[in-house]
Protein backbone atom coordinates (compact mmCIF):
# COMPACT_ATOMS: atom_id res chain seq x y z
CA UNK A 1 0.00 0.00 0.00
CA UNK A 2 2.86 2.54 0.81
CA UNK A 3 4.43 1.56 -2.37
CA UNK A 4 1.08 2.62 -4.67
CA UNK A 5 1.18 5.76 -2.19
CA UNK A 6 4.70 6.95 -2.94
CA UNK A 7 4.21 6.40 -7.10
CA UNK A 8 0.97 7.97 -7.03
CA UNK A 9 2.70 11.21 -5.07
CA UNK A 10 5.67 11.02 -8.18
CA UNK A 11 3.31 11.45 -10.77
CA UNK A 12 2.57 14.93 -10.07
CA UNK A 13 3.88 18.27 -12.37
CA UNK A 14 5.25 21.09 -9.70
CA UNK A 15 3.99 24.05 -12.88
CA UNK A 16 4.91 27.61 -11.96
CA UNK A 17 2.27 30.11 -12.54
CA UNK A 18 3.65 33.63 -13.55
CA UNK A 19 1.94 36.01 -10.91
CA UNK A 20 0.95 39.75 -11.86
CA UNK A 21 0.15 41.48 -15.10
CA UNK A 22 0.69 37.57 -16.74
CA UNK A 23 -1.56 35.63 -14.53
CA UNK A 24 -4.92 37.09 -16.32
CA UNK A 25 -3.69 36.06 -20.14
CA UNK A 26 -2.31 33.02 -18.82
CA UNK A 27 -5.17 31.80 -17.24
CA UNK A 28 -7.11 32.72 -20.90
CA UNK A 29 -4.56 30.52 -22.58
CA UNK A 30 -4.91 27.85 -20.34
CA UNK A 31 -8.87 27.83 -20.76
CA UNK A 32 -8.19 27.92 -24.20
CA UNK A 33 -6.06 24.78 -23.91
CA UNK A 34 -9.09 23.12 -22.15
CA UNK A 35 -8.32 23.49 -18.86
CA UNK A 36 -9.99 25.15 -15.75
CA UNK A 37 -7.39 27.65 -14.14
CA UNK A 38 -8.66 29.18 -11.44
CA UNK A 39 -6.15 32.34 -9.24
CA UNK A 40 -7.41 33.49 -6.51
CA UNK A 41 -6.11 37.27 -5.66
CA UNK A 42 -4.99 36.04 -1.99
CA UNK A 43 -4.16 32.33 -2.88
CA UNK A 44 -0.26 31.11 -4.13
CA UNK A 45 -2.01 27.84 -4.95
CA UNK A 46 -4.20 28.29 -8.03
CA UNK A 47 -6.84 25.15 -8.84
CA UNK A 48 -6.92 23.27 -11.53
CA UNK A 49 -8.94 20.55 -13.22
CA UNK A 50 -6.01 18.21 -13.76
CA UNK A 51 -4.82 16.07 -10.78
CA UNK A 52 -1.64 15.15 -12.11
CA UNK A 53 -0.61 19.20 -12.00
CA UNK A 54 0.08 21.15 -9.29
CA UNK A 55 -0.15 24.63 -9.34
CA UNK A 56 2.12 27.38 -7.56
CA UNK A 57 2.32 31.22 -8.16
CA UNK A 58 5.66 33.08 -8.43
CA UNK A 59 6.76 36.40 -10.21
CA UNK A 60 8.03 35.76 -13.61
CA UNK A 61 11.73 37.60 -12.31
CA UNK A 62 12.21 34.51 -10.58
CA UNK A 63 10.19 31.94 -12.15
CA UNK A 64 13.49 29.89 -13.94
CA UNK A 65 15.56 30.45 -10.59
CA UNK A 66 12.72 28.37 -8.96
CA UNK A 67 12.65 25.75 -12.16
CA UNK A 68 16.50 25.58 -12.24
CA UNK A 69 16.68 24.74 -8.04
CA UNK A 70 13.86 22.23 -8.61
CA UNK A 71 11.47 23.87 -7.02
CA UNK A 72 9.14 23.38 -9.80
CA UNK A 73 9.59 21.18 -12.32
CA UNK A 74 8.10 23.49 -15.26
CA UNK A 75 7.07 27.36 -15.48
CA UNK A 76 6.17 29.82 -17.28
CA UNK A 77 8.11 33.18 -17.77
CA UNK A 78 9.96 35.28 -19.85
CA UNK A 79 12.80 35.05 -22.06
CA UNK A 80 14.40 38.48 -20.80
CA UNK A 81 13.99 36.80 -16.80
CA UNK A 82 16.14 33.32 -17.86
CA UNK A 83 18.55 35.88 -19.23
CA UNK A 84 18.52 38.18 -16.56
CA UNK A 85 19.14 35.12 -14.31
CA UNK A 86 21.43 33.12 -16.46
CA UNK A 87 19.01 29.85 -15.49
CA UNK A 88 20.41 26.67 -16.65
CA UNK A 89 16.98 25.21 -17.30
CA UNK A 90 15.42 23.34 -20.58
CA UNK A 91 13.18 25.67 -22.50
CA UNK A 92 10.01 23.37 -23.99
CA UNK A 93 8.77 26.25 -26.09
CA UNK A 94 7.88 29.34 -27.56
CA UNK A 95 4.79 30.98 -26.21
CA UNK A 96 3.63 34.32 -28.45
CA UNK A 97 1.28 35.44 -25.83
CA UNK A 98 1.76 38.25 -23.29
CA UNK A 99 -0.27 40.88 -20.73
CA UNK A 100 -1.46 43.30 -23.79
CA UNK A 101 -0.54 42.09 -26.71
CA UNK A 102 0.42 38.82 -29.60
CA UNK A 103 3.79 40.56 -30.22
CA UNK A 104 7.24 40.55 -28.61
CA UNK A 105 7.80 42.57 -25.35
CA UNK A 106 10.67 44.55 -25.34
CA UNK A 107 13.40 46.49 -22.95
CA UNK A 108 13.98 49.53 -24.62
CA UNK A 109 16.36 52.00 -23.28
CA UNK A 110 14.85 55.33 -23.25
CA UNK A 111 14.99 59.43 -22.56
CA UNK A 112 13.08 62.41 -22.15
CA UNK A 113 12.08 63.46 -25.28
CA UNK A 114 14.10 66.63 -24.01
CA UNK A 115 17.24 65.12 -23.74
CA UNK A 116 20.09 65.72 -25.46
CA UNK A 117 20.75 61.85 -25.89
CA UNK A 118 20.63 60.39 -29.58
CA UNK A 119 22.46 57.55 -29.52
CA UNK A 120 24.19 54.83 -27.50
CA UNK A 121 28.22 56.94 -27.50
CA UNK A 122 26.30 59.78 -25.85
CA UNK A 123 25.77 57.43 -23.05
CA UNK A 124 29.25 57.23 -21.79
CA UNK A 125 29.93 58.21 -18.16
CA UNK A 126 25.95 58.02 -17.36
CA UNK A 127 23.63 56.41 -15.58
CA UNK A 128 20.87 53.93 -16.34
CA UNK A 129 18.07 52.75 -14.24
CA UNK A 130 16.28 49.93 -14.89
CA UNK A 131 15.05 46.34 -13.41
CA UNK A 132 16.95 44.32 -15.63
CA UNK A 133 20.39 45.07 -14.41
CA UNK A 134 22.34 42.62 -16.15
CA UNK A 135 21.21 42.29 -19.47
CA UNK A 136 21.86 45.91 -19.67
CA UNK A 137 25.11 45.96 -18.49
CA UNK A 138 25.74 42.95 -20.97
CA UNK A 139 24.34 45.06 -23.64
CA UNK A 140 26.41 48.18 -22.83
CA UNK A 141 29.57 45.95 -22.67
CA UNK A 142 28.97 44.66 -25.72
CA UNK A 143 28.54 47.96 -26.98
CA UNK A 144 31.79 49.40 -25.75
CA UNK A 145 30.05 52.08 -23.50
CA UNK A 146 30.57 52.87 -19.58
CA UNK A 147 27.32 53.70 -18.08
CA UNK A 148 26.38 52.72 -14.21
CA UNK A 149 23.40 50.32 -13.92
CA UNK A 150 21.37 50.75 -11.22
CA UNK A 151 18.31 48.60 -10.18
CA UNK A 152 14.75 50.24 -10.41
CA UNK A 153 11.88 49.23 -7.62
CA UNK A 154 9.08 49.85 -10.36
CA UNK A 155 7.70 53.43 -11.64
CA UNK A 156 10.86 53.50 -13.82
CA UNK A 157 9.09 55.64 -16.17
CA UNK A 158 9.33 58.67 -13.48
CA UNK A 159 13.42 58.22 -13.17
CA UNK A 160 14.03 58.90 -16.27
CA UNK A 161 14.25 62.63 -15.12
CA UNK A 162 16.33 61.61 -12.03
CA UNK A 163 19.16 60.21 -14.08
CA UNK A 164 20.03 59.99 -17.43
CA UNK A 165 18.29 57.14 -18.93
CA UNK A 166 15.88 53.84 -18.25
CA UNK A 167 15.57 50.44 -19.51
CA UNK A 168 12.02 49.74 -19.32
CA UNK A 169 9.78 46.73 -21.18
CA UNK A 170 7.23 47.90 -23.31
CA UNK A 171 4.48 46.09 -25.30
CA UNK A 172 3.09 49.13 -26.80
CA UNK A 173 4.80 52.09 -26.13
CA UNK A 174 1.96 53.99 -24.94
CA UNK A 175 3.23 54.35 -21.22
CA UNK A 176 6.21 55.75 -22.15
CA UNK A 177 4.68 58.15 -24.75
CA UNK A 178 2.74 59.14 -21.79
CA UNK A 179 5.71 59.64 -19.69
CA UNK A 180 6.94 61.92 -22.31
CA UNK A 181 9.42 59.35 -23.32
CA UNK A 182 11.57 58.32 -26.36
CA UNK A 183 13.52 55.23 -27.32
CA UNK A 184 17.01 55.13 -28.42
CA UNK A 185 17.39 51.09 -28.60
CA UNK A 186 15.73 48.36 -28.17
CA UNK A 187 18.22 45.99 -25.89
CA UNK A 188 16.46 42.69 -25.82
CA UNK A 189 12.69 41.34 -27.85
CA UNK A 190 11.11 38.83 -25.53
CA UNK A 191 8.41 36.13 -25.73
CA UNK A 192 6.92 33.75 -22.93
CA UNK A 193 8.21 30.91 -22.39
CA UNK A 194 7.37 27.07 -21.34
CA UNK A 195 10.55 25.67 -18.93
CA UNK A 196 11.30 22.51 -17.08
CA UNK A 197 13.89 21.80 -14.65
CA UNK A 198 16.50 19.35 -16.27
CA UNK A 199 16.06 16.84 -13.97
CA UNK A 200 12.77 16.79 -14.33
CA UNK A 201 12.40 16.71 -17.97
CA UNK A 202 14.79 13.58 -17.59
CA UNK A 203 12.02 12.03 -15.90
CA UNK A 204 10.47 9.84 -18.63
CA UNK A 205 6.64 10.32 -17.25
CA UNK A 206 7.48 13.92 -16.67
CA UNK A 207 8.93 14.80 -19.56
CA UNK A 208 5.97 13.20 -21.79
CA UNK A 209 3.45 15.32 -19.14
CA UNK A 210 4.95 18.63 -20.24
CA UNK A 211 5.49 17.88 -23.53
CA UNK A 212 1.59 17.27 -23.90
CA UNK A 213 0.88 20.40 -22.32
CA UNK A 214 3.04 22.21 -24.54
CA UNK A 215 1.23 20.56 -27.27
CA UNK A 216 -2.11 22.13 -25.94
CA UNK A 217 -1.08 25.46 -24.96
CA UNK A 218 0.80 25.97 -28.46
CA UNK A 219 -2.37 24.20 -30.19
CA UNK A 220 -4.31 27.21 -27.94
CA UNK A 221 -1.89 29.89 -29.26
CA UNK A 222 -1.87 28.23 -33.51
CA UNK A 223 -5.85 28.72 -32.87
CA UNK A 224 -6.03 32.10 -31.55
CA UNK A 225 -6.02 34.25 -34.85
CA UNK A 226 -7.43 31.11 -37.00
CA UNK A 227 -11.09 30.15 -37.49
CA UNK A 228 -12.57 27.40 -38.94
CA UNK A 229 -15.27 27.89 -41.92
CA UNK A 230 -17.79 25.57 -43.53
CA UNK A 231 -19.97 26.14 -46.24
CA UNK A 232 -22.06 24.45 -48.51
CA UNK A 233 -21.62 24.42 -52.60
CA UNK A 234 -22.91 22.81 -55.88
CA UNK A 235 -20.96 20.30 -57.62
CA UNK A 236 -20.81 22.41 -60.40
CA UNK A 237 -19.39 25.40 -58.30
CA UNK A 238 -17.00 23.87 -56.52
CA UNK A 239 -13.87 24.40 -58.84
CA UNK A 240 -14.14 28.55 -58.28
CA UNK A 241 -14.77 28.50 -54.64
CA UNK A 242 -11.75 26.31 -54.00
CA UNK A 243 -9.81 28.28 -56.56
CA UNK A 244 -10.71 31.31 -54.08
CA UNK A 245 -9.06 29.51 -51.26
CA UNK A 246 -5.45 30.28 -50.28
CA UNK A 247 -3.20 27.66 -52.50
CA UNK A 248 -1.56 25.93 -49.53
CA UNK A 249 -4.64 24.85 -48.15
CA UNK A 250 -5.93 21.57 -48.20
CA UNK A 251 -10.11 21.69 -47.35
CA UNK A 252 -12.19 18.73 -46.40
CA UNK A 253 -14.78 18.04 -49.20
CA UNK A 254 -17.80 16.16 -48.06
CA UNK A 255 -20.44 14.70 -50.13
CA UNK A 256 -24.14 15.40 -48.71
CA UNK A 257 -27.46 13.98 -49.33
CA UNK A 258 -28.51 15.69 -51.75
CA UNK A 259 -25.74 14.39 -54.60
CA UNK A 260 -25.52 17.11 -56.50
CA UNK A 261 -23.97 19.83 -53.87
CA UNK A 262 -20.89 18.93 -51.32
CA UNK A 263 -19.65 20.79 -47.98
CA UNK A 264 -16.56 22.27 -47.83
CA UNK A 265 -14.21 22.67 -44.57
CA UNK A 266 -11.64 24.79 -43.49
CA UNK A 267 -9.56 26.50 -41.43
CA UNK A 268 -8.35 29.79 -41.99
CA UNK A 269 -6.48 33.06 -40.73
CA UNK A 270 -9.25 35.70 -39.14
CA UNK A 271 -8.00 38.13 -41.36
CA UNK A 272 -8.20 36.07 -44.75
CA UNK A 273 -11.95 35.27 -43.72
CA UNK A 274 -13.12 38.44 -43.92
CA UNK A 275 -12.34 38.98 -47.06
CA UNK A 276 -13.15 36.06 -48.43
CA UNK A 277 -16.85 35.12 -47.34
CA UNK A 278 -18.28 37.79 -49.26
CA UNK A 279 -16.25 36.07 -52.58
CA UNK A 280 -16.98 32.62 -51.57
CA UNK A 281 -21.03 34.15 -51.32
CA UNK A 282 -20.95 35.56 -55.08
CA UNK A 283 -19.30 31.93 -56.10
CA UNK A 284 -22.10 29.81 -55.44
CA UNK A 285 -21.47 29.50 -51.55
CA UNK A 286 -24.48 28.97 -48.89
CA UNK A 287 -24.97 27.90 -45.75
CA UNK A 288 -21.37 29.51 -44.62
CA UNK A 289 -20.72 28.77 -40.68
CA UNK A 290 -17.69 30.37 -38.99
CA UNK A 291 -16.86 29.42 -35.98
CA UNK A 292 -13.80 30.29 -33.73
CA UNK A 293 -10.90 27.74 -32.90
CA UNK A 294 -9.99 26.39 -29.28
CA UNK A 295 -7.07 24.75 -30.42
CA UNK A 296 -4.91 23.69 -33.56
CA UNK A 297 -2.75 20.67 -33.41
CA UNK A 298 -0.41 20.62 -36.48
Amino acid sequence: MKEIQQVSKEQIIKLGIPKGSLADSTVDLFRRAGFNLHVSSRDYYPSIDDAEIRCIMFRAQEMSRYVEDGVLDAGLTGHDWIRENDSDVHEVCELTYSKATTRPARWVLAVPVESPIQQLKDFEGKIIATEMINVTRQFFLDKGVNVRVEFSWGATEVKARLVDGIVELTETGSSLRANNLRIVDTILSSTTRLIANRKAYDDPWKREKIDSLALLLRGAIEARAKVGLKLNVARNHLETVLALLPAELSPTVSALADSDYVAVEVILEGETERRLVPQLQRAGASGIIVYPLNKVIP
